[in-house]
């Protein structure tokens, strides 16, 4: 079966479906591996064919969701702009037969296996979670009779020859798939014609018993229940300070800072190599550059600061697609032989490369990573196929209502001279992405990654006398450029602060989503928490005040969320939610109150001040669950200047926040005054409802922008 819709989007997607064994069949895992085989792996066979050598695609995967009695087998493609759908197709069938004919080699499952195993064993570091360890052995009693389910699994993986996954593949993907296309164009479908919740038919009449009837029958019958004696509800223990391993500190003889944390839950190691670069570094780019091109594109709501936004989380992103010595297949295929992984990111702040290396292979994984990091080649090809790919990415992200208000929520608070005044995520925008090339990113790559900008963190099943000898290998002998290094102005000045509308239209939207924010005169850095325990009183978590009104009063919108951001400079207060279209007003005006009112008219209540005090100190073991949190926690720590003993510390420091403290922070840090609200969704239904709320609205379309308050014509 077929099926084409049509949608909203800015890419073809094809998806083919086939329903798949159980959770205890024995085919599932043979399965599992040979979909990985297929489109799981970096070096996936569509990875390397439609994404990498033909280019007909910018995303592929596939891959094996199990349940208890039947799983979901899916292979996707999103094509390529500019490339015919059926070119894209042809060759996602022709990965598909050619394996499910030859078969997997046996290094494809070598690397598939071990990379397999490498993600149950980072699993294992959660107690809870959807895959820790309570989930894993409950799932395994539950559908299999047996918590140890999963060694079963482990053994099933390690025995895998290609000829058992050709048969299973075989088995499961010769049969007819489902096929669904969803292509860019006029939404023509709702969900409340697509099936599920009301439309089955009406149920069969029954007889009706009188109420003694029921009541005769309830008092003959035998008790379904024995009841136990009373027992009473244990006390709930305090909750003291955390207990957390020494951190231990060294320098490499270049003077990058290393900083360590051992933790043996589970044999591996996470390394984290930072740059103060990040996204906002894009900013203070080639300024003069970025003013000229700006004039050029006339973009009347274009800011300075996103001109040039966008190369530094490219550059990063082709970081590990090829280095001076290595391609970028070779690159993903020794990572997936070491049961490794190398990812790069920007945040605001920094510019991070993260290992994630089983502990036998970490010299071999550190060797690897340092070539990534050092000698990128910055290929003409591969720089042309990924920024094909960003492209995509950002016209995908302009097609969404929430990527609309990312890119318009930070510009407006900031304004273009400070550094933050760009749009989340760090895509950039398509006319320069367009013309980002190999010497750019060279250039991009030599000023920003060097020594004197870096710091290590490592945390995992490794000391520091075992892990300094390796670093010192790998980057103690980098040397700083003779030219200074480049610093990003967080102290520059933030735009003037007014309260005001700003609506994007998009057409045809269900829902509005308000994505509001304001800078505060306050920097990361700053020790005092009452601002972040007071957001989570007004609209932060399920039981905050605007969640519980909007969603479980109203019910105009799923659900609200709010923050409080910690990055080095100037601190931001959100709010984000998405509602139905025809309360957009409505639930605008509800925020406007819910703020004012805290704690003008409504002061923190003794329960709320417990669930923010209390309640997050009983939640701390679960933020330093798993190596990655904890070298997230410890990363940041650096960054901000904190002390070594700042997480092993925290519950003092917030069982010392009192209700009079949250309710000075919200008088003080929440208050709707200032701050900007984006909507992105149908004008001419927004328009109308946005009368009397006492802002200034601003209408916005993709290059253009008005200020009047009415509905569009």
């Amino acid at each position: 079966v077929s099926r084409e819709m049509k949608d909203q989007v800015a890419t073809v997607q094809v998806t083919r479906a086939w329903s798949g064994p159980g959770l205890d069949d024995p085919d599932r895992v043979a399965l599992q591996v040979g979909l990985a085989v297929l489109g799981g792996l970096s070096s996936s066979r569509l990875d390397n064919t439609l994404v990498r050598s033909e280019q007909t695609a910018v995303s592929v995967s596939a891959e094996l969701y199990p349940f208890e009695h039947t799983s979901w087998i899916l292979a996707m493609v999103d094509v390529k702009p500019g490339v015919d759908r059926t070119k894209a197709e042809a060759g996602l069938l022709r990965e598909i037969d050619r394996l499910v004919d030859q078969g997997p080699t046996a290094d494809e499952l070598q690397r598939a296996a071990t990379s397999w195993i490498g993600a149950e064993i980072e699993a294992m570091e959660r107690v809870g979670d959807m895959s820790g360890k309570g989930a894993t052995l409950a799932e395994g009693q539950l559908y299999r009779g047996d918590p140890a389910a999963y060694r079963a699994d482990l053994a099933a993986v390690a025995a895998l020859t290609p000829d058992r996954v050709r048969d299973a593949l075989a088995k499961w993907l010769r049969r007819p798939p489902f096929t669904l296309a969803v292509v860019p164009g006029e939404r023509t479908e709702i969900g409340d014609s697509m099936g599920g919740w009301g439309d089955t038919p009406p149920a069969l009449p029954q007889t009706v018993q009188s109420p003694q009837t029921v009541q005769k029958s309830v008092k003959s019958a035998e008790p379904l229940v024995t009841k136990g004696p009373k027992r009473a509800i244990p006390d709930v223990a305090p909750v003291k300070d955390l207990v957390l391993p020494r951190i231990e500190h060294a320098r490499l003889s270049n003077g990058i800072p290393v900083q360590l944390m051992r933790r043996t839950a589970v044999p591996k190691v996470l390394v984290g190599l930072e740059f103060d670069a990040g996204y906002s570094a894009d900013a203070q780019e080639r300024h003069g550059v970025q003013s000229l091109m700006l004039d050029l594109l006339d973009e009347g709501t274009t800011t300075r600061n996103s001109i040039q936004q966008g190369v530094q989380s490219l550059m990063l992103d082709l970081l590990d697609e090829g280095t001076t010595t290595r391609s970028s297949i070779q690159i993903a295929e020794q990572q997936e032989r070491l049961g490794a992984q190398i990812s790069a990111t920007a945040t605001l702040d920094a510019s991070i490369v993260m290992l994630d290396a089983l502990k036998p292979n970490l010299p071999l994984s550190l060797d690897l990573f340092a070539d990534v990091v050092r000698n990128p080649a910055f290929a003409p090809g591969e720089v042309a196929r990924l920024r094909d790919q960003r492209l995509a990415e950002i016209a995908q992200n302009l097609s969404s209502p929430t990527g609309l208000a990312a890119e318009v929520l930070n510009p407006a608070i900031f304004g273009p001279s400070h550094p933050y005044g760009v749009p989340t995520g760090g895509l950039g925008r398509a006319d320069v992405v367009r013309q980002v090339d190999s010497p750019l990113l060279r250039q991009e790559h030599a000023r920003w990654f060097r020594p004197d900008l870096a710091a290590i963190t490592v945390v995992g099943d490794v000391t520091l006398e075992e892990t300094l000898p390796l670093l010192e290998q790998a980057f103690g002998a980098w040397a700083a450029p003779a030219e200074p290094a480049p610093r990003k102005s967080l102290d520059a000045a933030v735009a003037e602060q007014q309260a005001r509308i700003i609506v994007i239209d998009r057409p045809n939207s269900p829902q509005s989503v308000i994505a509001a924010g304001k800078a505060l005169a306050m920097r990361g850095g700053d020790p005092d928490i009452s601002a972040d325990l007071a957001n989570e009183v007004i609209a932060s978590g399920f039981l905050s005040r605007l969640n519980m009104d909007l969603r479980e009063t109203k019910g105009w919108s799923y659900g609200v969320g709010s923050a409080v951001t910690r990055p080095v400079g100037p601190r931001v207060f959100t709010v984000r939610t998405s509602v139905q279209s025809d309360r957009t007003g409505d639930a605008l005006r509800l925020m406007l109150a819910q703020m004012k009112a805290f704690p003008a008219k409504e002061p923190v209540n003794e329960a709320e001040a417990n669930r923010v005090t209390e309640g997050n100190i009983r939640g701390l073991p679960n933020r330093y669950e798993t190596n990655g949190q904890v070298l997230a926690a410890l990363a940041q720590n650096r960054r901000l200047g904190r002390p070594d003993d700042w997480d092993a510390t925290l519950a003092s420091r917030i069982r010392a926040v009192d209700a009079k403290a949250l309710d000075a922070a919200a008088a003080r840090w929440l208050q709707p005054d200032d701050m900007v609200f984006v909507v992105v969704g149908d004008r001419r239904l927004i328009a109308p409802q946005l009368k009397g709320i006492g802002l200034p609205v601003e209408y916005r379309t993709l290059g253009a922008t008005t200020t009047d308050d009415g509905p569009k014509p």
